[in-house]
């Protein structure tokens, strides 16, 4: 029997059970508060008689609702390391006190998603109308089970996808401590940046066979970078479906850069790993040591755009113009 087929007769049957008045060996927490709504980026409005008390969101959302005070049930998505720490994109989310359905792509598990009976499921998304991380072989099936938001990334600064996500936390009832502090930390760190508008930035991530230079369109932190005033490179030509620019390593060089930002993603390349290319390592700026890192995955908070600014803000100082 297909994972979806048996998914969608194990579903039937907890709603079955629901309606009966029947309770599951996992008790369902009641939702607290009136009636409640909430409009995604797909233009999708959810309602539900009750505010949604348990949250099942993907990593990214996770850490975002997370530092806004609300906690999920259960995250899918990179949250646990080889080593059994927290994966840097799971951001401040408790991983001891969180179910985990995935840890991979393509990966997640709907009976133990059913049984949890969440109220709302909660993702990214890198193209519209598709929720990162949930895969499309079952996606009919989770979709059947709670209502699900989406919140867009390409073509948005930080601060509109952080105000998204304020905004969700507010109507699920949080009371986010610390988040005025951390906002003003944030807008500091922002204003920062505007010293460093003389440097030439290139921002990439390293792979077994090649470096991708990012488009900076369709990441919202690069976004909001630029707005700030940095120069960050833009790549002349760009893989079909955006996002990047494919080059051997061969032709690393092809962009002029005082300083690189290189993806700290655990799918990426090390430091280390990448000055083992010899063109890379005979790059100006890695030759200068103007090599810092990009933290891609930094959660969609005041928190976490506060630390990553400020972290950049602390290697930019130590960076210089390049003849």
């Amino acid at each position: 029997m297909s994972l979806t087929r048996r998914g969608f007769l194990v579903a039937t049957a907890v709603l079955t059970l629901a309606a009966c008045g029947t309770q599951p060996a996992l008790e369902k927490t009641a939702a607290t508060g009136t009636a409640w709504s909430f409009t995604d980026d797909r233009g999708k409005k959810l309602e539900l008689p009750k505010r949604p008390g348990r949250i099942v969101a993907q990593v990214g959302s996770a850490a975002a609702l997370w530092d806004f005070g609300v906690r999920p049930v259960a995250v899918f998505g990179p949250h646990k390391l080889k080593d059994g720490g927290r994966d840097p994109q799971v951001g401040n989310v408790d991983i001891t006190k969180v179910e985990g359905l995935g840890n991979v792509y393509d990966e997640f598990n709907v009976e133990k998603y059913i049984a949890l009976r969440p109220d709302l499921l909660v993702s990214n998304m890198w193209v519209q109308g598709q929720l990162w991380y949930v895969p499309e072989k079952s996606r009919a099936t989770i979709e059947q089970v709670a209502p699900t938001a989406g919140i867009m990334l390409p073509g948005k600064s930080a601060e509109q996808v952080i105000g998204k996500y304020e905004e969700l936390a507010r109507s699920l009832g949080a009371d986010p401590a610390g988040v005025a502090e951390a906002k003003t930390r944030f807008q500091a760190a922002l204003k920062e940046l505007q010293r460093f508008r003389n440097l030439k930035i290139l921002m990439m991530s390293g792979g077994a066979d090649n470096m991708w230079v990012v488009n900076p369109a369709d990441y919202p932190d690069i976004v909001t970078f630029m707005a700030a005033g940095l120069d960050v490179v833009k790549p002349t030509a760009v893989d079909k479906g955006g996002f990047f620019q494919t080059l051997s390593w061969e032709n690393a060089d092809t962009y002029d850069a005082d300083v690189i930002l290189y993806d700290t993603r655990t799918q990426s390349l090390t430091p280390q790993e990448m000055l083992k290319k010899p063109t890379f390592a005979k790059l100006p700026a890695v030759k200068a040591g103007q090599l810092y890192p990009w933290r891609a995955e930094a959660p969609f908070s005041y928190q976490g755009y506060a630390s990553m600014l400020e972290e950049l803000v602390a290697n930019l100082k130590k960076a210089s113009k390049l003849p």
